[in-house]
């Protein structure tokens, strides 16, 4: 090997390109960094990286369950345009990663990259990189979450939510269909309600600490004395849990109890205690920049 880590670096940094593509190409050039980049443009490859730079907020939040061996994931992608998010290739894509994160287990993001696709010999990598020269636009693996057990699903608005929970419960009580309508009404609330913890205990003394603190500033601010602002303040943190964790909150299907009490009346009506363990919530796009188009600027371009 005519060539070091340090070159396969280089050759990364200089391309964007992923580091199997890199390690071929200066093999096929015997170190040559020069005759390397070269071959990663006639192949498209730099061609693809570059289209990389560019802004993907749009795509899916999409999540399934592989029922043979109970395990479930949300994965979110991203493209530049929503019109490629309903592209059918985009789309099998965005399967196939889900595909192979329940198969192979990856532990993060650079190692589903790494791995082999699901019934492929190439790397999820080497298929993102094709699809970005297919379809022609920048598209990202940016997140995704893997469950073992009992598991429940939901996508809202074709894939601008995606939802994963997994439960405590009996394999055979939730193979039933009462379980079934049962757990999708949690995964419909995660989506509807956006609980970011699960229970009041999950909730660390840093946020509610940070949550006090601007409370009873907005109180005294309000001109309440110092002594009467700690006591509404405790009022107010009691509102924070029923809006932030996902047993306290508000059943949206029955505002008369809470998420806890829903769970808890499931669990009596089939025969079993019920826990809900855990659960992932992906809206696409979500805090990432959006391209803004300007029309007219388009247009004087176009002209130009």
């Amino acid at each position: 090997m005519d060539f070091s880590a340090k070159d396969v670096k280089m050759l990364r940094e200089k391309t964007g390109c992923g580091m199997m593509d890199c390690k071929k190409a200066l093999t096929q050039s015997n170190g040559d960094l020069t005759a390397a980049v070269d071959i990663l443009r006639k192949k498209g490859l730099a061609a693809a990286m570059k289209k990389a730079e560019r802004i993907a907020a749009e795509g899916v939040a999409f999540a399934c369950v592989n029922r043979e061996n109970n395990v479930g994931v949300v994965i979110e992608v991203n493209a530049e345009t929503d019109f490629v998010a309903k592209n059918a290739d985009f789309q099998a894509f965005v399967q196939t990663c889900a595909d192979t994160i329940i198969e192979k287990a990856p532990v993060d993001l650079p190692a589903l990259l790494a791995v082999k696709a699901k019934d492929s010999d190439k790397t999820i990598e080497e298929i993102l990189q094709d699809k970005i020269l297919t379809i022609g636009e920048n598209i990202k693996i940016r997140r995704f979450a893997r469950f073992e057990g009992v598991i429940s699903t939901y996508i809202h608005a074709a894939g601008r939510i995606g939802v994963l929970v997994k439960f405590d419960a009996d394999p055979k009580i939730a193979s039933g269909d009462a379980f079934k309508i049962f757990a999708k009404d949690i995964a419909m609330q995660v989506a509807a309600a956006y609980p970011r913890y699960l229970k009041r205990e999950d909730v660390s003394e840093d946020v509610l600490e940070h949550e006090k603190k601007v409370l009873t500033e907005q109180i005294v601010n309000e001109g309440k004395p110092a002594n009467i602002a700690e006591k509404i303040v405790l009022g107010k943190i009691g509102k924070f849990y029923k809006e932030n964790c996902l047993m306290d909150q508000l059943f949206v299907k029955d505002s008369n109890i809470s998420v806890a009490q829903y769970v808890e009346n499931v669990g009596k009506d089939l025969g079993q205690k019920i826990n809900v363990v855990e659960f992932v919530r992906f809206e696409k796009g979500e805090g990432l920049e959006k391209k803004e188009d300007n029309f007219a600027e388009e247009v004087e371009n176009m002209i130009n």
